[in-house]
């Protein structure tokens, strides 16, 4: 039987009806497909999507049918513009879908199938909606989006289509059937085909895939080997710091020794030859050094040291450190004071290390004008460090260059003044750990500069606990009384009598009447600074040598001996402590003092003998570990100076045998070595009480100054005078 079907032929609007079928029997749902499929090829469908919405209809229609009695079939177009929509409504007067999204999620499945349909026809359409309000039956609404290549149905095209679609009567229910075998049929076919490319297709894949894995196999082993020997290159290095700087550091503390012309004059010629030797050697010492350290930082061993630190101190220091620096006249090395800067919680040695890096190369690099170095606040929480110079600069293109290990750009002036070409990559990396940047900005001819900025730190406070310093006959200026009371406790029968005072004039005032053979200072006063009463005694030259001794609870030597002072010290000390400083501050200057050289190194022992050139002290040497326990023994020395990288016995198990001794356990001793020491090596001797010397602070001008801070902490200032 024919359906009924009402082709509408109104006007061109935004919405185009074309055609609606009844669903009253089961053979219109065979009619609807029919109409589905006839119109999808009249507006320009390929056979396969035509087969796509022939088959939504027709599982939509027949849901229509069996489960909402019957309802119809509405096709029609919407839009007035290439791409335009077929829009196909399937509505009925059912009861509606009682569980509508489990349906749609695919969850539930009725007896007789239902959902199946509703899930398949979805798949078919671009766009699929179903309204279900209980009660009022069902309208299913999907759309497909027509073909590109389709022409645009306007009013005119509109009505040959229906005319067309008029004239073709609807195949009987067999026909559809053949149809639909048909498209079965070459459904079939299609994945057959489909079946054989994807068979194809999988074994190519697994070729790929075995290739792959080989691949990747090969990768891991690459990688695992070029790890190792990274593992390798950095423990190789760090292990042969001993190995590479021993050497370098006798070279330039022998060439230092002899062009101090401290064995005699030397000739015009052995100068300048010593002077070519001591270059050379300062060059590879440069090189081993950055390599060392960039080894370290690579491997994860560097530590960063954060604690408080004043920026004009460091200044400072800087100033004093890179002024021998300026060998050119033409160059004027400036720097800004720092007005307004906050005290920095970050690790001061690696800043300065950075800093140096940039001004050393900017004063190579500049031939005249000036070197400046100068911070400001960057924001609320951060400080950049900036070294300007008027140099040749660089050009931008090679702004990243620099930082790339071994690194040298090719200039005149690079050429005369060699490099490692490790120091900013080595700086870049320094930043990192401090959590900050470096960067450049450089024109060339013009100069550069380069900043390192760094978060300021959370602020430490300062404990209000006082530093106290002193010698005999004593002064204590101390405004606590408690501490006051301590002190005066442990002088009891003593060969020290006690002054007190409490503020810095009466200090001033008791120095004058007094003249003290010590002084005990709390430099934290109150409303007052005992680093003013510190500068000022060490700055007269009528009271510079009365010693000075520091106790406190703030771990800060750094501050405390930049100041001078003879003695530091955290408290509580204890009586034992005082009387032993007070004693050895007070003693005279010529007395000969006993030292043991503990060192396989006959270089280094010589070296350790030149510190105390001119004194009248006996030494004792041994270049065996054995030997120097049984000469601390033997000899009941002062002061040990003890290598750790000995043959058979090492210096750690020297130390420990020292301090388990009675008779040594309180000697001091100053471990003296070229292997690079972590945390762990560093806390281990903390522990066994020992002092730690680089081999490497031989071949420096301030090598008096770190023995002597190091020995004013045993209580031995007295054997290294000012």
């Amino acid at each position: 039987m024919t359906p009924p079907f009402r082709a509408d032929r109104s006007a061109d609007t935004a919405t185009i009806p074309i055609l609606t079928v009844s669903v009253q029997q089961e053979s219109d749902v065979v009619a609807a497909r029919q109409r589905a499929r006839q119109i999808a090829a009249e507006i320009g469908f390929d056979v396969h999507q035509q087969t796509r919405i022939a088959t939504a209809v027709s599982e939509i229609a027949r849901n229509a049918f069996n489960y909402g009695g019957g309802g119809r079939v509405e096709f029609s177009i919407e839009g007035t513009a290439v791409p335009q929509l077929l829009v196909i409504r399937v509505i009925d007067a059912g009861r509606g879908i009682a569980d509508l999204p489990s349906i749609l999620e695919g969850r539930y499945q009725s007896e007789t199938g239902m959902g199946i349909g509703i899930i398949g026809a979805r798949r078919l359409m671009d766009r699929f909606e179903i309204e279900s309000p209980p009660g009022r039956g069902v309208t299913v609404t999907m759309t497909r989006m027509l073909p590109l290549r389709a022409p645009l149905i306007t009013r005119r095209t509109l009505v040959k289509l229906l005319d067309e679609l008029a004239a073709q009567a609807p195949p009987p229910a067999l026909g559809e059937l053949q149809q639909q075998n048909r498209e079965l049929l070459a459904t079939l076919e299609e994945l057959a085909a489909r079946q054989e490319e994807l068979v194809r297709l999988n074994h190519e894949l697994e070729d790929t895939n075995r290739g792959v894995v080989a691949l990747y196999a090969e990768l891991d082993d690459k990688a695992d080997h070029l790890r190792r020997a990274d593992e390798m290159k950095s423990r190789f290095l760090s292990n042969m710091s001993h190995e590479f700087r021993t050497p370098l550091n006798s070279i330039l503390a022998l060439t230092r020794l002899l062009l101090d012309r401290t064995e005699g004059d030397l000739t015009g010629e052995q100068e300048r030859q010593i002077f070519f030797i001591r270059k050379a050697a300062e060059s590879l010492y440069e090189l081993v050094n950055d390599l060392l350290d960039l080894a370290k930082v690579q491997a994860g061993k560097t530590t960063v040291h954060r604690a408080p630190f004043d920026v004009k101190n460091l200044f400072g220091a800087l100033r004093g450190l890179l002024r021998p620096l300026l060998v050119n006249a033409s160059v004027n090395l400036v720097f800004e004071e720092p007005e307004g800067i906050p005290e920095v919680v970050s690790d001061e040695g690696k800043i300065s290390q950075i800093l140096r890096n940039f001004v050393s190369n900017a004063l190579k690099f500049t031939e005249r004008g000036e070197v400046r170095l100068l911070v400001r606040r960057d924001g609320a929480d951060r400080l950049t460090f900036s070294v300007s110079d008027t140099g040749i600069g660089i050009d931008p293109a090679d702004a990243e260059r620099i930082f790339q290990e071994f690194t040298q750009l090719e200039s005149p002036i690079q050429r005369k003044v060699k490099g490692t070409g490790l120091g900013l990559p080595l700086s870049r990396k320094l930043a990192e750990l401090l959590g900050g940047t470096v960067s450049v900005e450089s024109s060339p001819g013009v100069g550069s500069t380069f900043s390192l900025t760094i978060p300021i730190g959370d602020a430490v406070a300062t404990p209000s606990v006082p530093e106290i310093d002193g010698k005999l006959p004593i002064l204590v200026v101390e405004d606590h009384a408690e501490t006051r009371m301590i002190y005066e406790d442990y002088l009891k029968g003593s060969q020290y009598h006690m002054t007190q005072a409490v503020t810095l004039n009466q200090a001033r005032a008791a120095i004058e009447r007094v003249r003290p053979r010590a002084i005990l200072l709390d430099l934290m006063l109150s409303n007052e600074d005992g680093c003013e009463l510190l500068a000022e005694l060490k700055g007269r030259n009528d009271t510079k040598d009365i010693p000075v001794l520091v106790i406190t609870v703030v771990d800060d030597a750094h501050k405390v001996y930049g100041l001078r002072a003879d003695l530091y010290a955290v408290k509580p000390v204890s009586k034992k402590w005082l009387l032993d400083s007070l004693d050895k501050a007070t003693r005279p200057p010529d007395v000969a003092r006993r030292i043991l050289l503990v060192d396989d190194d006959p270089t280094f022992r010589y070296l350790a003998r030149q510190i105390f050139a001119g004194l009248p002290h006996e030494f004792t040497e041994a270049d065996t570990g054995l030997a120097g326990l049984e000469a601390a023994r033997a000899t009941n020395p002062e002061l040990i100076f003890l290598d750790l990288m000995m043959p058979k016995m090492s210096g750690y198990e020297v130390l420990e045998h020292l301090r388990a001794d009675p008779k040594t356990r309180d000697t001091p001793v100053i471990v003296v070595s070229s292997r690079f020491l972590n945390d762990a090596d560093q806390r281990r001797l903390r522990d066994l009480n020992a002092a730690i010397l680089s081999k490497d602070r031989f071949a420096h001008a301030d090598l008096l100054t770190n023995v002597r801070e190091i020995l004013t902490t045993f209580g031995l200032a007295d054997l290294l005078p000012t």
